[in-house]
């Protein structure tokens, strides 16, 4: 039975372009997923798109001496060329300056408004001495007064997971510039995260299946929740749809509340872009749909605790009860995929300490397969884990080019030169069963990691067939049975079929390269669908054009099965799969990402 399943992808800033620290938590595990559940039958529905408001943009604007726009525009367009790049299926990436956007994040404002779970409430702000610009939360740091961690933020404490205010913190500085902020009274709309704690605690209770990291870490911050601001002194961003303050030019929406309301906007516009408007409420209004969000582990508080809050306020069902908004009662999500976190070295990705490398970079001199591959099997899907030159050049030369692309090359190579095509089996023994078996068998064994997002016990169950079937060949010897042509071809057609398979049980993972395999085996059109990259015009803002990616993944013939080769199809001699990389490059890493040592 088909199920409608909402893949829903933290949402990037566009302040700079992403490197491989950000698509490890982000981007390269919901496409895997999202792959694997087109591929099982489920209609998905994959969203996301650039985080363009708040204070990230406009500072970098000011770097640039830009404008938030131009500056958003920019990098938006170049996070769509990375993310195309490495493949990522989206059914729609967005950006949250579209009307759209606006529209969807206002209404479900007012529908939290009307149930009471917003209130006005004269706070102290944080202000730049210098420039008299408000520093938001995120942008003031300081010493935690509960744990005493030094480097908390002035909305929450990573160390102990606390939420904060910036006027507590001990010592207090900019981020920016390093100075002491000065804070002045200013009045703002606060969620009344307090008005949810027995909803949201009797919700996370039965969420029992979720990955620890995410369960115990939510549940600790259930029994001390605060009123969370959710408006800012600031002229970029999602205007307040109340009388006195939607004229006000520095009241915004916090950049975080409209943020989180981008999964369900995203899904609007997707609908309203096909044709059907009310589209989304397969996903949204359906009890039986499912959701996952993938993220790094530093949003799990937005999208476990926060956005499940305001779901439940639009609808009318926290603690104080009220009535469904405008887009009746909205789904929450069923499972928090977070990643920790990629490091180098031992140390979190960052381009202001020169530790970074680009998916730009990455997919031109690598290409996508071999970054997606890395991040699935080494990846930080459990814990924080340290990319090394050395382990992904040992990972793409002795998994992806010996391993796999070996088994593909000579496979196929000796079916081309012996038969020209793919042979037929005659009187199959005990041991081509037992490979075609165990090949069949880990459809269910990698589907069932998958559809938990258990991405490295999948990929190991694909490479163990990978691996059998190598071994298969070296103990048959086919190149030994010229004298028996009728053996020599049930051993090809048998190694031929477990190519096929494997193939397919990597699609999900290895997209770009499933695609050629499926050419090499003989086959034509689309396997593995890929994204566009497109210019559209706002639906709802006269003369805008925005960058979106898309695709059409109804037609693409990946179908998470074993499927009988065809005998008699015409083979050519393959190319390689994948090249190897000179085993230097693990030790100086590439001009533009040189190793250095500390």
């Amino acid at each position: 039975m088909s199920t409608p399943v909402l893949t829903a992808v933290a949402w990037p800033y566009a302040n700079g372009p992403r490197h491989i620290g950000h698509v490890s938590g982000f981007g390269v595990p919901s496409d895997v997923f999202s792959r694997y559940q087109r591929m099982a039958g489920n209609r998905v529905l994959m969203v996301s798109g650039t985080d363009e408001h708040g204070t990230p943009i406009t500072v970098q604007a000011d770097k640039e001496n830009s404008t938030p726009q131009e500056t958003a525009d920019k990098y938006t367009r170049q996070i769509g060329t990375d993310l195309q790049g490495l493949g990522l299926s989206y059914d729609l990436f967005t950006r949250t300056t579209t009307g759209n956007h606006a529209e969807v994040t206002q209404q479900i404002f007012l529908a939290l408004h009307r149930n009471g779970y917003v209130v006005p409430k004269t706070t102290r702000g944080a202000i730049s001495p210098s420039t008299g610009r408000t520093l938001p939360d995120r942008y003031v740091e300081g010493t935690c007064p509960i744990c005493g961690y030094d480097g908390a933020r002035g909305d929450q404490c990573d160390n102990c997971g606390n939420q904060l205010d910036a006027a507590e913190l001990i010592n207090p500085k900019s981020r920016i510039n390093g100075e002491t902020p000065k804070f002045v009274e200013t009045e703002h709309y606060f969620l009344d995260l307090p008005a949810f704690t027995k909803t949201l605690g009797d919700w996370l209770s039965t969420k029992n299946d979720w990955r620890p990291n995410v369960l115990n870490f939510t549940k600790n911050l259930i029994d001390d929740m605060r009123p969370r601001p959710i408006t800012r002194d600031l002229d970029w961003g999602v205007k307040i749809p109340l009388d006195g303050w939607r004229d006000q030019p520095l009241k915004r929406f916090y950049v975080w509340f409209d943020a989180v309301i981008g999964y369900f906007s995203a899904s609007v516009e997707w609908a309203r872009r096909s044709g059907n408007p009310d589209a989304w409420q397969e996903w949204w209004n359906n009890a039986d749909a499912r959701s996952y969000y993938f993220m790094g582990k530093d949003n799990i508080t937005f999208h476990a605790q926060i956005w499940p809050a305001l779901l439940f306020g639009h609808n009318g069902e926290g603690d104080k009860g009220g009535e469904p908004g405008k887009y009746g009662r909205l789904h929450l999500p069923d499972e928090i995929v977070s990643s920790e976190f990629l490091t180098m070295s031992g140390s979190k990705f960052s381009t202001s300490r020169g530790r970074v490398i680009y998916v730009e970079d990455f997919l031109r001199d690598f290409g996508p397969d071999t970054l997606r591959y890395f991040i699935s099997v080494a990846g930080p899907e459990t814990q924080d884990t340290d990319f090394t030159w050395d382990e992904f050049v040992r990972r793409t030369n002795f998994e992806l080019a010996n391993e796999w692309g070996n088994l593909v090359n000579r496979s196929i190579s000796m079916a081309h030169k012996n038969v020209g095509a793919i042979p037929r089996p005659e009187a199959p023994t005990a041991a081509d069963e037992e490979l075609k078996a165990l090949s069949r068998k880990a459809f269910d064994t990698a589907g069932a990691h998958l559809a938990r997002s258990r991405f490295k016990l999948a990929a190991s169950e694909a490479m163990k067939v990978v691996t059998a079937a190598n071994k298969y060949i070296s103990d048959q010897e086919p190149w030994k049975l010229k004298d028996d042509p009728t053996r020599r071809d049930t051993v090809l057609h048998t190694a031929l079929q477990v190519v096929s398979d494997a193939n397919t049980l990597l699609t999900p993972f290895l997209p770009h390269s499933a695609q050629k395999v499926h050419e090499a085996l003989g086959g034509t059109g689309v396997w593995a669908a890929q994204p566009e990259l497109k210019e559209v015009e706002d639906l709802d803002i006269a003369g805008r054009v925005n960058p979106i990616l898309t695709g059409d993944y109804a037609g693409e013939q990946a179908k998470w099965e074993s499927k009988p080769i065809e005998v008699g199809k015409p083979l050519a001699k393959p190319s390689p799969l994948f090249t190897k990389l000179d085993p230097a490059l693990g030790e100086t890493g590439p001009e533009w990402a040189p190793i250095t040592k500390d």
